[in-house]
């Protein structure tokens, strides 16, 4: 069985257990180019139908990106550094371009639309709507809704995908085994969970913990853009996929939204991997 083959079904296998996005971190550029026959080792036969190559594999330290463009496909640009949070004070207008060409989402004034969550005038007030939601099916099966945790002054804000079922069954968000590795994670950075704001796309658990559906996210997205605006982060880290396409209405792979400084309504938002997906894959 040819590469090709064998690489297809490992991709239909990895979609099927409902991975959205695969980072082949242990594979170099230049294997992962043969496997797909855009490159192959000097002297090797070309894949049954495939065109002759008409480069020679590139040599060392040699651009990649511009061998995959040779190849037929087009890379997208080299992510930049992720910048370090700065105080609210110096960072710049909210309706500046993101440094790193991001996406900008608002601008820094009050957006929200009118109604009881833009007039909610404390996270508390917010937990309570939450409580009474029915906008949307996923209450109905819902143990407990989950709002969110942390304080209303807190720099740092963490952004998930939805609650899974230790949070279901806590109405707190992060309990269960990702919980754990984030509160990790906030401490290798010298951060208390304690004072990071913590909560979710979404307020109640999808049922199998199944990724949340378009009309859900826009159900609870006023939720979450309230306490983004009463909590006024320094910055906000989006967990995952679901988090950053959520928080920046888009629907850019995490690859693509990864190490670039993006804007929610003039706070800067850097996404990362959750937790979970951490577990699953140590070497990320």
């Amino acid at each position: 069985m040819g590469a090709e083959e064998l690489l297809r079904r490992y991709l239909e296998q990895r979609k099927e257990m409902g991975e959205r996005e695969l980072v082949l971190d242990d594979l170099t550029v230049e294997q992962v180019m043969e496997m797909i026959g855009a490159r192959r080792k000097p002297g090797a036969p070309a894949a049954p139908g495939a065109p002759a190559a008409s480069t020679p594999p590139s040599p060392a330290g040699s651009d990649w990106r511009a061998a995959i463009a040779a190849a037929g496909a087009a890379p997208g640009p080299t992510p930049a550094a992720t910048p370090s949070a700065t105080p609210a004070a110096a960072r710049p207008p909210a309706d500046a371009a993101p440094p790193t060409g991001g996406i900008t989402v608002g601008g820094g004034e009050r957006e929200l639309f009118g109604g009881p969550v833009a007039s909610a005038n404390s996270l508390e007030e917010i937990a309570a709507l939450v409580a009474a939601c029915t906008k949307c099916i996923l209450h109905k099966n819902a143990k407990n809704p989950v709002p969110g945790d942390g304080p209303a002054g807190a720099r740092l804000m963490c952004v998930g995908e939805g609650p899974g079922a230790s949070e279901d069954e806590t109405g707190h968000p992060f309990v269960g085994q990702a919980g754990q590795l984030l509160t990790k994670i906030l401490a290798a950075v010298d951060l208390k969970r304690e004072d990071v704001y913590i909560a979710n796309v979404v307020k109640h658990r999808p049922p199998g913990n199944r990724a949340p559906l378009p009309d859900e996210m826009q159900a609870c997205l006023p939720y979450l853009a309230r306490q983004v605006e009463l909590v006024r982060p320094a910055v906000i880290l989006a967990l995952g996929l679901t988090a950053a396409q959520g928080l920046l209405d888009t629907k850019e792979s995490l690859g693509k939204l990864r190490g670039r400084e993006h804007r929610y309504h003039g706070i800067p938002v850097i996404v990362t991997y959750h937790p979970a997906a951490l577990l699953r894959n140590p070497a990320w």
